[in-house]
């Protein structure tokens, strides 16, 4: 009984600290609105939008590394993927 409860604890913990690692990853930095300016962008991480059905204009992210090496992300307003589908 001792040793079940021991590895019931230290599953939990360790569920823990790799759920408060991965908010700390996650919340560390916000998306700069796109206001026209250049960027100097190296490689390109992920792109994401929001999912829709409809064509319409929806807000998109994009993560990316610049010529410094640092890791940013950029929000900007484009047409969704769906409008590439209907006529």
């Amino acid at each position: 009984m001792n040793m079940r409860t021991l590895l019931i604890t230290s599953a939990l913990a360790c569920a823990a600290f790799a759920g408060v690692a991965q908010a700390a990853d996650t919340a560390t930095t916000q998306p700069v609105p796109y206001t026209g300016q250049a960027y100097h962008v190296k490689k390109v991480i992920s792109m994401t939008e929001q999912p829709t059905s409809r064509c319409k204009v929806v807000d998109a992210d994009m993560k990316y590394i610049d010529d410094s090496g640092k890791t940013s992300d950029l929000t900007y307003r484009k047409m969704a993927t769906a409008c590439d589908f209907q006529n």
